[in-house]
């Protein structure tokens, strides 16, 4: 192994030119970068023996998270097991899951009642008391460690609560603290940058600014009580790049960075994905592969692919190393609800066309809600449906106001002017599972089961690191009990925020239950996904013609092996296929096909095909 001060010393020299160059084109300030740098070195100083380890294994093996064997999961603390000790002591289940990647949601200090969800965060280096201490976090990201699970946490860089020790100070009008926010006397202007910046929560908090009780007006571009910091000030960035070392400091392998495209702001711009942000996001990689070469970054960019992209950076100066692949997520429920794999073809032509070396989450269902970001014009173009009428469409299908829908769930931020409700829900009252059990209908709950495997195995035939939501593996439903909340009766993303069913998890290993035919079926293809080597990162991927409307096909192939992977999003029994000479076996089923030019596929049914090793390309 290297010696230690060589390690850090090397690292640096390699980044040390570009780092300073940004900081200082973006700063000019040369003095604000000499800190800069003793922190960095101070930041490695208390980096732990058992990391920096792991940071030299990991470099040595850079692909070492695009590997086919990796599974996420994302859960929120108190729902899954009351504290971090409660999750410690459910990582036994944790890995019957299959799971070796863990995103715990927010749980760093924040205000009750006043956190959205633990995104106002009002200290950095204190978790909320009723989870633990930030030594129980630590333990946690231990003994994940021993057990080869990535550990993976929010930082929340956008903005702070308004009670952090910084907004106080601001408030109070302590010297080096105003400029740390965006803070104005009156609202000229505020109303300039309202002019061009959008609304992020039109209906339950309008508006960028918030006027305080001493009348002075701050951006708070979220909510209220989430102060917009200000980057342009290198304090901030300094001080939170410490933070954000702070935290991978105590173990975290992969760090999400939350609404990244947000953090800096420019009057006369939209404040979203301005060229400074990626310079910030920039220099942020380099950090890690200076003090911590082990930890990851991952973009929360919830945009179209145009946008997201960029966020990868370049092979030469790459900025984030995986992002969230939101539009396919939001197509896929468009899909379930029109039958129809138009538009979700045309997807995954732009996502397969990528470069391979760009990394996606992908995933079905997270802790926040499904936005409509669709390609309303192509929509439009095809088969002349406007957006608003659209979205209105997806709405009343998935609330289950839509005559013959299964789907139960709950709008979100619903604005009947515009028409531009979200929508919330967990997979199983998405898939029809709900009515099904309320029906006490046999026949119906069991095509939601098969609707809710077939979307699992859409998601984990993408490329990337495929991520379950926490209770999704038991097809846990709607919890309606927020409602008689006060903290949480305004915000319907808490009706998938449930507590965890511990007795309904208990049937996991009954085959005769909804819970263990979902349980056991999904690790059944968890398992074959890991195995498969057609299922690699960079095995070669793309959409073809299935010959029906109704039915996805994606090919996947890596060498001399072919998968072909069909998808039916409809509610009818259909045949259909591609193009291909030979035989193929399917590897769920293990039914054999002489050809695959059309084979049957029941209602929201699957078929992953391996071309059998003799057959001709």
């Amino acid at each position: 192994m290297k010696h230690p001060i060589t390690e850090f010393t090397n690292r640096l020299a390699r980044h040390h030119d570009e780092l300073k160059w940004l900081y200082c084109e973006l700063y000019h300030d040369e003095a604000a970068f000499d800190y800069f740098v003793q922190m960095l070195k101070r930041s490695w100083d208390q980096r732990k023996i058992a990391l920096r380890n792991q940071d030299v294994k990991r470099e040595t093996d850079p692909d070492w998270y695009r590997r086919r064997e990796l599974l996420g999961m994302m859960l929120y603390v108190n729902a899954f097991a009351g504290d971090l000790k409660g999750v410690k002591g459910k990582l036994k289940y944790i890995q019957e899951c299959g799971v070796n990647y863990l995103h715990l949601m927010p749980l760093l200090a924040s205000p009750k009642g006043r956190s959205d969800g633990g995104y106002a965060v009002s200290d950095f280096r204190a978790v909320q008391p009723e989870l633990g201490t930030m030594d129980d976090l630590e333990s946690l990201a231990d003994a994940c460690r021993s057990r080869g699970i990535c550990l993976c946490l929010d930082f929340v860089m956008n903005h702070t609560s308004e009670e952090h020790e910084w907004a106080r100070k601001a408030r109070a009008n302590e010297p080096g603290y105003r400029n740390r926010y965006f803070f104005y006397d009156n609202w000229d202007i505020p109303r300039e940058f309202e002019k061009t910046v959008p609304q992020v929560f039109p209906t339950t908090a309008p508006g960028s600014f918030t006027q305080l009780e001493n009348g002075s007006i701050v951006m708070t571009n979220f909510y209220p009580y989430q102060w917009d910091l200000n980057y342009a000030n290198p304090m901030v960035f300094n001080d939170m790049t410490e933070n954000l070392l702070y935290l991978a400091n105590r173990g975290l392998d992969v760090i999400r960075l939350d609404a990244v495209p947000y953090i800096w702001k420019e009057l006369g711009t939209n404040c979203r994905n301005l060229p400074q942000v990626h310079t910030l996001v920039r220099m942020m990689r380099m950090v890690c592969e200076i003090v911590c070469p082990g930890v990851l970054l991952l973009g929360e960019v919830v945009m179209e692919p145009a946008k997201v992209a960029p966020y990868f950076g370049t092979p030469e100066k790459p900025e984030c190393h995986m992002l969230y692949n939101v539009t396919t997520m939001a197509t896929t429920w468009h899909t379930l609800a029109t039958g129809d794999v138009s538009l979700l073809k045309q997807q995954m032509d732009l996502v397969c066309a990528l470069p391979k070396d760009f990394l996606f989450l992908n995933y079905l269902r997270c802790h926040d809600d499904i936005g409509w970001g669709l390609d309303y014009p192509w929509l439009s173009q095809t088969s002349g449906s406007s957006e608003a009428a659209h979205k209105k469409y997806l709405n009343d299908w998935f609330t289950g106001r839509w005559p013959g829908s299964s789907s139960r769930g709950e709008l979100y931020n619903d604005d009947p002017r515009l028409g531009d409700a979200r929508l919330c829900g967990t997979t199983a009252s998405l898939c029809g599972t709900e009515a099904a059990v309320y029906e006490q209908d046999p026949f119906k709950l069991e095509r939601a089961v098969s609707c809710d495997l077939t979307l699992h195995a859409w998601m984990l035939a993408q490329s990337g690191i495929p991520v379950v939501y926490s209770g999704d593996e038991i097809g846990q439903l709607n919890d309606y009990g927020y409602h008689d909340d006060p903290d949480k009766r305004d915000d319907s993303r808490y009706i998938h925020r449930g507590n965890f069913q511990w007795e309904l998890a208990k049937l996991r290993t009954d085959p005769d239950t909804r819970q263990g035919k979902l349980f056991q079926g999904l690790r059944r293809l968890e398992q074959i996904r890991a195995q498969e080597p057609c299922f690699d990162a960079r095995a070669d991927v793309w959409a073809e013609d299935s010959g029906d409307k109704r039915v996805l096909a994606l090919c996947r192939r890596t060498g001399d092996r072919e998968l072909v992977c069909l998808f039916n999003f409809s509610g009818d029994f259909v045949r259909a296929g591609v193009n291909r000479e030979g035989s193929y076996t399917d590897l769920v089923y293990g039914a054999h096909y002489d050809s695959i030019r059309g084979i049957g596929l029941w209602p929201n049914g699957f078929a992953w095909l391996l071309r059998d090793p003799a057959c001709p390309e």
